[in-house]
């Protein structure tokens, strides 16, 4: 029989493990998220074809995940079904890189049949893996737990893709040696997590066969569920960004000519924001809840692609970027620890497989739409490209006026109004300041009642009204 302590070290064990798996992950990540568009825009591909790299992929990795609890049930447990899906994400590496080298014809459709598998792959281990941390993380303790293991990946992948934006530039002569060499490192990356991996525990998990609801009762309940409310609003604003997400990669290396440094430099801006920000959203996430964190960071959003339109010097993209990473750090950690806290334990796996669907969809067709209207649309400041950006952060700004209202938190959390969850509780001092000072000075405003000429009784009655009620509610109270 296992004892308390026991699980304890098993379960410390087990995280740590989680967080080096996901260090070698984040590594894979940095030597290809950024540098698929570059690679594609080698093999001189179109903006149309970048648009079908973007969709195709994300329409066959969401319709993928309505198969994986059933897959999961066959395997017999979630990591007997994780790890063989990993090794082949790892695998399918190996035909990419060798695109340019080996495979015949219009290359372009090469690349975008194996990242079609390779993003399979790579997404089928997710509901279950999520599913499995959700059980060995504590719910008061997910926020801080994921922002630090989000904080340590998110670093890995800054050094990683400054180290592949070096090994491009300092190939130019021969790129595709270059691409070469940074996806051959995404495959020894990918098999490290592997490994991590497998030396995690899976904590125990009865038979979910009976109690899990069919995929269409699921489907009937979205709009009356808060879980289905909030799958729908998420997928929403991934379809109103991905609008515009796969283009800026286009824009900056096609439209500005930046090197592969400068592109490399603005990126990273992003994710060094994301890094710092990340233990601040941690923190608030389990004190205040995640739906309070997802409701700020939404009215940020719209906000990152309509600065683009203001200007093209890369000094001025970088403070973009910085916004850009604060409101998507809070956003994304508080959107994945929403879905574990409104997900029932027992359908957990189901309840991950049906959003990453629904949001995988919505991604899909956002980056296809996209690709279909840039070549189209008219020229916005000499680019296309502008003018997508700006539906891109209109339509975010639609999405994010009323449905978020229609979400509730799942857990019970203290009331913390924004600023205090913004800066803290040093923001309340004036409040307490106040406080003391306004009874401090209402004997001399009776004292100026009594010398002064009676027309002015009525407007200092009102003050001092006014300062009586003022001190009632908080200071800073948004509700």
């Amino acid at each position: 029989m296992i004892t308390s302590n026991i699980r304890k070290n098993i379960t410390k064990k087990t995280l740590k493990n989680s967080i080096l798996d996901g260090a070698c992950h984040s590594a894979m990540l940095g030597l290809t998220q950024s540098y698929i568009v570059p690679f594609a825009l080698a093999l001189r591909a179109t903006t149309a074809q970048i648009g079908l790299l973007s969709s195709i992929p994300g329409l066959t990795m969401a319709l993928s995940q309505f198969a994986v609890p059933r897959l999961t049930e066959r395997a017999g447990s979630r990591k007997r079904f994780i790890l063989p899906v990993v090794l082949l994400h790892a695998l399918m590496w190996i035909p990419i890189l060798l695109v340019p080298h080996l495979f015949p014809g219009n290359k372009m459709w090469w690349l975008i049949g194996f990242m079609t598998l390779s993003t399979v792959f790579g997404s089928l281990a997710n509901p279950a893996w999520g599913s499995m941390m959700a059980d060995l993380v504590p719910e008061n303790k997910r926020g801080r737990y994921f922002s630090l293991r989000t904080k340590i990946c998110n670093f890995v992948m800054l050094i990683v893709s400054f180290a592949a934006g070096g090994i491009l530039q300092w190939t130019t002569g021969n790129t595709f040696l270059g691409f070469s060499v940074i996806f051959g490192g995404a495959v020894l990356s990918r098999l490290a997590s592997w490994y991590f991996l497998s030396q995690m525990h899976e904590p125990s998990l009865t038979s979910t066969t009976k109690n899990r609801s069919s995929l269409l009762s699921v489907i009937k309940r979205t709009w009356s569920s808060n879980l289905g409310r909030f799958m729908v609003y998420v997928s929403l604003v991934n379809f109103a960004t991905c609008l515009a997400g796969p283009f800026f990669a286009v824009y900056m290396l096609r439209d500005l000519n930046f090197s592969y440094l400068t592109y490399v430099a603005i990126n990273a801006t992003s994710i060094v924001a994301t890094i710092t920000f990340l233990t601040l959203w941690g923190k608030r996430a389990d004190r205040a809840g995640n739906i309070k964190i997802i409701r700020i960071t939404s009215f940020l959003i719209p906000l990152v692609p309509l600065l683009w339109l203001v200007s093209r010097q890369a000094y001025f993209l970088i403070p973009i970027q910085i916004l850009s990473g604060f409101a998507w750090s809070g956003f994304n950690l508080a959107t994945t620890n929403f879905l574990y806290d409104a997900s029932p334990r027992e359908n957990r796996t189901q309840s991950i497989a049906i959003f990453n669907a629904v949001n995988g969809i919505a991604i899909c067709f956002g980056a296809l739409v996209g690709g279909f209207l840039a070549p189209r649309l008219p020229h916005l400041s000499g680019s296309n490209l502008l003018t997508l950006f700006l539906i891109s952060g209109v339509l975010r700004g639609l999405v994010v006026i009323s449905p978020l209202r229609k979400i509730s938190e799942v857990r019970h959390v203290p009331k913390v109004s924004t600023p205090e969850l913004l800066f803290g509780k040093p923001v309340l001092l004036w409040a307490g300041i106040k406080n003391k000072l306004v009874p401090a000075f209402l004997p001399v405003q009776r004292l100026k009642a009594v010398t002064i000429p009676s027309n002015f009784l009525l407007p200092l009655s009102w003050s001092y009204q006014r300062a009586r009620v003022s001190r009632s509610p908080p200071f800073f109270d948004d509700s």
